[in-house]
Formats: C-alpha cells, structure tokens, sequence
C-alpha cells in the first residue's frame, strides 16, 4: 500500500466507501480502507477476507515507517520521517497500585512529547504527496504543536484554529513553530465541522482519516513487543477525548486480526479513560446506549481530554464492545495521586490526561475487570513537563561545609 494513491475510505459501521471526506453520509466517522478490513462489524466478521501481504516487518527500522505496508503515503522529510518507536517497558514498582503486571508505552519520546505526532506525520506526508501547500488542524493543545512542528520541518504552511480565550501560555507554545495562528470567536466546537468544508487547506483533525492511519501505530508497536515473545497483551489502556486516537488503537487490532497476527478468540481488551468531570463516552457506556449524547463537561485537570461532544465517541463504544473492554471515568484526585506514582514509581512525567490511565487501571482491578497476573499496557500519552505545578515542599538548603555530615545522616537513615 505504499506511495502517493490513497486508498479509499470506509465507514466502521455501515461499510459504505468514498473516495474523500472524513464523515460518512450516515454520520459516522470514515478511517482508510486497508485489504480485509472493510468494515469491522462483528456480525459481518465470518465474511471477510483475511488481510493480505500483511506480516510483522522484517527492518530494523524504528518509527512508524516500520508498518509502510500499512501506511498510505510516502516517508515525509523532517520530523515526520522519525515518529514512533517509542519504549514499551515494565514499571514493576507500580504493579501493586495498577493490580497487574503493568507496563508502559511512553510517548513522551516522540519529538514534540506527544502521540500526535504519528498522525501528523501521515497527514503531512499525504499533504507532500499530493503537492498541497497547506495543512491544518483545529487545536490548542499538544495536536495543534504537533501539526505546526511535522509542517514546518517538511516546508508547509500550517493553519491552527484556536478558541478566542486560549490562554497566552499555551498560545506561545504553538506560536514558536511559526503557524499562521487564527483565533476563532463564537462555539468553538463547531470548529471541527466547519474546518471540513475550508477551501486551500488539508486539515488534519482529531478523527481524521489520515490521523488514524498514523496513530494506529501506537498498537501496532505494542502488539509486535509481546508478539517477540509469542504473547499478546491482555489489554491496553489509553485516554479518550475525540475518540480518534482509540478508533485508531482498534484499527491497529482489527487489521491484526484480520492478518491472523493476533488470534481473533484473545484478543486485547480496550479500555479508555476519561475524566469524571466531562466523560460522555464513558456515560453512554454506562447506560448501554449505542450513541454518545453531548455533555456540559465540568472543569478537571485533563482538560486535554474535556471533550464535552467527541466526534468518534459511538465509534470507541463499538471499539470496546469489540474487544471486551470498557469505557469508564476517573475522579480528579484519582488522576493526580496516579500522576504522582508515575513519576516516583517509574520516573516518568506525564501529564494529567495520561495518569487517567493509571487511575483507570487501578479502578478496574478494584473492580475485579482486570486479574492481578494480566499483562496490561497503559499508554502514556503526553510529557507533563509543559505542565505548571508548584512544589509539594521546598528543599532544605544546607551550608556547603555542613554538606558531608548531612549526607551521611541521610544515607544512613
């Protein structure tokens, strides 16, 4: 499937095809046609054809350029070209609050400290392909930085749509990739259906198309790590705002099972996180509904993930109902006392919106849905070193001459 031809997109629920677009006309959202993967219906599985051409890729390669096969578009310059490949390790001290044999996908390590940048990349790399001189993205967050960056390492011009009250904080954070900065006024969540229709300018939101094509390698490379050792995860967590990220996590799953690379009877359970604050997912969930009702979401420190009307949240129901999974909500203090175990437990600095899945995971032990011998991935999402925190206490100061008889009263207890 490499090169600049696109393959067609499909709808996950009605199997309906078209050429462009990112919304089906039944509503839904459309992700990329792969061979054998036209629609992930259950009750349509038995009629399928098996992926072909697809296996575990031979290069020493480690990016998301690993899976080209599974990746419509040609390898872009710049930071697109280095995406992925980020470490998958175990943090045994955290097993005992997590309940399971826990590990860690950490994609703090991508280039601008966030998973964004794998659908960047591909999104990017579509927008070269088909000689675009625009991309853009309807952000303020970690995805509005992302796209800036991959763009302006490749020579594109890059459009960021972001809310009128963007606090200047994080409107300097973008800012220093040099986009074309446009403050919107008025609902901003109107925003992502009004970018759709914009002449001049690929957008490359939350849930589009080629967004999932690239962060579907987030799984790909989880599920190839345990497959090295013949094994497969028995789940994988992640945080859910949109939903694009989790539809791309069951994409990853759906064309590995369609490639008989994971056996369709143990497949990974797919749970997702959201803040009790703004969790309409998890509420549809919870209810047994099908669809997603908006919310008036509430303030929380992952307010990266305050989606109060996520575009692909019926889409997340599917994926977990899929899998035997979940969707399920956690409290703020939940989330800070989990963020504080990730750094001091397993030195990692995260933000908010990627403690969520800590706190899940202990949630779901607690609860008897996760075993205490499970190998379970939770998928750190973003770095918390943007974040603003204040010192839980101030470091003692010491005379210099007084240095030796302090550390040695501290080593010895």
């Amino acid at each position: 499937m490499t090169g600049t031809k696109t393959p067609p997109r499909v709808c996950y629920r009605c199997g309906r095809e078209a050429a462009t677009g990112a919304r089906c006309s039944c509503g839904e959202p459309l992700w990329l046609k792969t061979d054998g993967t036209d629609g992930v219906d259950a009750t349509d599985r038995a009629d399928r054809t098996d992926a072909t051409g697809v296996s575990w890729p031979e290069t020493s390669r480690s990016s998301i350029w690993r899976y080209r096969d599974l990746l419509p578009v040609s390898r872009p310059p710049g930071i697109g070209s280095v995406v992925g490949g980020t470490p998958l390790f175990r943090t045994p001290r955290l097993d005992d609050y997590a309940g399971c044999e826990l590990r860690v996908k950490d994609e703090s390590a991508n280039p601008t400290g966030s998973f964004k940048d794998r659908g960047s990349a591909v999104g990017v790399a579509r927008a070269l392909d088909a000689g675009d001189d625009w991309v853009g993205t309807v952000s303020h967050g970690n995805m509005a930085m992302s796209t800036a960056a991959t763009a302006a390492s490749a020579g594109l011009n890059c459009l960021v749509l972001v809310p009128d009250d963007i606090p200047t904080e994080r409107l300097t954070h973008i800012a220093r990739y040099d986009p074309t900065l446009v403050r919107v006024e008025g609902d901003y969540g109107r925003l992502y259906d009004v970018s759709l229709d914009l002449p001049g300018v690929r957008f490359v939101n939350s849930d589009a198309p080629l967004r999932v094509a690239g962060q579907k390698t987030t799984a790909l490379e989880i599920c190839e790590a345990f497959a090295d050792d013949g094994r497969t995860p028995d789940a994988i967590v992640a945080p859910v705002s949109s939903g694009g990220h989790a539809s791309a996590i069951w994409k990853a799953v759906c064309e590995l099972r369609d490639a008989n690379l994971l056996n369709a009877e143990s497949l990974p359970r797919l749970y997702f996180v959201q803040a009790a604050a703004c969790d309409p997912i998890a509420e549809a969930f919870r209810n047994g509904a099908d669809s997603v009702t908006p919310v008036d979401g509430g303030e929380t420190v992952a307010y990266s993930i305050a989606n109060a009307s996520p575009p692909s949240g019926n889409r997340v129901l599917a994926a977990v109902r899929d899998t035997g999974g979940a969707v399920l909500s956690v409290a703020d203090d939940a989330i800070l006392d989990a963020k504080r175990l990730l750094a001091r437990r397993a030195g990692l600095c995260v933000e908010p919106a990627s403690a969520t899945t800590l706190a899940g995971i202990r949630h779901l032990s607690t609860a008897g849905e996760i075993d205490p011998e499970e190998s379970v991935v939770a998928i750190a999402t973003g770095t918390g070193f943007r974040e603003r925190s204040a010192l839980a206490e101030t470091p003692e100061s010491v005379p210099i001459g007084d240095l030796p008889e302090r550390v040695a009263s501290l080593v010895s207890g």
